[in-house]
């Protein structure tokens, strides 16, 4: 069986079902080619109309989908229920602003008008990840549909239970057969579907040997692409920092969704000044996180997704205490069933450490110490990666100056990395390139064409 549904916190295998053969994938290639035209050809407005159905769907229906997310990838309830209303806010967010974002945009040239008008593509693959399983999937879903855009999926093969639903959401709102197919394929076929000419562009978020893979294929194919990779994100901490509300934040950004998040905040660069104070004042919160099931409201910290993505952590955190970093707390794995890994802190961290190095993506905070300000600069940009950041400080002044010098997509003052529909979302670097969201992520998938006339 190519995918499993497993539960995170009793190791209960919940579904298995099979990889789909190339007769079904042609199958439904074919359905999607043969809907693209009419859906481009659809009026704006009544595309927006169906989004609007499809966040009314996801509304009445956010406790059943929710309790789904935690069953297949182990989050929070609580945290899944936002996930879901974040997905309805995306649909309506679309509906609401696609025609301003769509519209002609008129140029003055020496022709008699002359414009640019923004047209679909035409299918657009994505590949997306378990982690978010509702969010990414329509982060990309809602810009790309009201476009006039056709949607493939190739979800996460531990969440096919998701990919199924989130199909489903789009049938039940009215969307027209074949506008959006969930395809149960294995990641060896991917690389076969961006080659396939019905196929216009492909989206992926996900590890960058991943993304390597994909934008490479896309390449050779000359597809538009939009990656959105790996992110070890900067939480730079200066010495007049409000310290109760920014430790209360680093617990958030961090510990958010069991730690398996792009844009947590990974690297906690703490200028000397404060550090003691900083990682005393983080520990005594972290150690009051707690585990257990994720359908109780009373869990603060979720399993991991899987049990060899804990293992992999944990190989990280211990070759990294091998050279010198500090365990603050945790630094194991929760013994008992479920892939807990303990609420962790990494002191002491330098460059050449794995932890250092490399993606966490799990419960463990890294604390990297720096001399000053420029310092912190210093150790936030010398990352191959650039997703996002942030920069913690009384002074706004400073901490704007700061944000504007980090090498990332998305830069915070006071603020812990977040996505909202509002506003561009991608990475530079390793990071991936493109954006989602926005009037900047509708139009990664149209065609900006110019139109002159005599």
């Amino acid at each position: 069986m190519a995918f499993q549904s497993i539960n995170p916190f009793t190791g209960e295998t919940l579904q298995s079902l099979a990889a789909w053969d190339r007769e079904r994938t042609e199958s439904a290639l074919q359905q999607v080619a043969a809907a693209t035209p009419a859906w481009a050809a659809t009026p704006l407005l009544q595309r927006c109309d169906l989004l609007r159905k499809a966040a009314e769907i996801l509304r009445t229906r956010k406790d059943t989908l929710a309790h789904l997310i935690t069953l297949e990838m182990g989050k929070l309830y609580t945290e899944s229920q936002a996930e879901i209303e974040k997905c309805a806010l995306g649909c309506d967010y679309y509906a609401q602003n696609a025609s301003e974002f769509l519209k002609d945009e008129m140029i003055t040239t020496d022709a008699g008008k002359s414009y640019v008008a923004y047209q679909p593509l035409g299918s657009v693959l994505a590949v997306m990840p378990w982690n978010f399983p509702f969010w990414q999937v329509f982060r990309f879903a809602a810009p790309a549909l009201a476009a006039g855009n056709t949607g493939v999926l190739k979800h996460a093969s531990n969440v096919p239970q998701c990919a199924l639903a989130i199909e489903d959401i789009f049938k039940q709102a009215g969307f027209p057969d074949g506008v959006f197919r969930t395809l149960m394929i294995r990641a060896a076929d991917v690389k076969a579907v961006i080659e396939d000419p019905r196929i216009a562009a492909v989206t992926l978020t996900g590890s960058e040997p991943a993304g390597r893979s994909v934008a490479a294929t896309a390449g050779d194919n000359i597809k538009k692409s939009v990656l959105e990779l790996g992110g070890s994100d900067a939480f730079i901490v200066l010495e007049d920092a409000d310290l109760i509300d920014t430790v209360k934040n680093a617990v958030i950004s961090r510990y958010l969704n069991g730690g398996q998040s792009c844009i947590a905040a990974k690297r906690f660069i703490v200028v000397d000044a404060i550090a003691d104070r900083f990682v005393s004042a983080f520990k005594t919160a972290v150690e009051a996180l707690k585990t257990g099931d994720p359908m109780d409201p009373a869990t603060t910290i979720a399993p991991m997704a899987r049990l060899d993505l804990r293992d992999d952590l944990h190989r990280q955190v211990q070759d990294s205490i091998t050279a010198g970093a500090v365990a603050v707390t945790g630094c194991e794995p929760l013994a008992g069933s479920g892939a807990f890994y303990k609420p962790s802190i990494l002191d002491h961290v330098e460059a050449g450490m794995r932890a250092y190095e490399e993606e966490l993506f799990g419960p463990v905070a890294i604390v990297i110490r720096a001399n000053d300000e420029t310092d912190a600069l210093r150790i936030a940009n010398e990352s191959r990666f650039g997703l996002g950041g942030s920069v913690w400080t009384q002074d706004l002044a400073r901490g704007e100056r700061l944000a504007r010098q980090l090498q990332c997509g998305a830069a915070f003052v006071n603020g812990f990395v977040k996505s909202d529909p509002r506003i561009p979302f991608g990475g530079v670097k390793a990071s991936g390139y493109g954006r989602e969201l926005s009037h900047h992520g509708i139009h990664e998938f149209v065609n900006a064409k110019t139109i002159w006339i005599k």
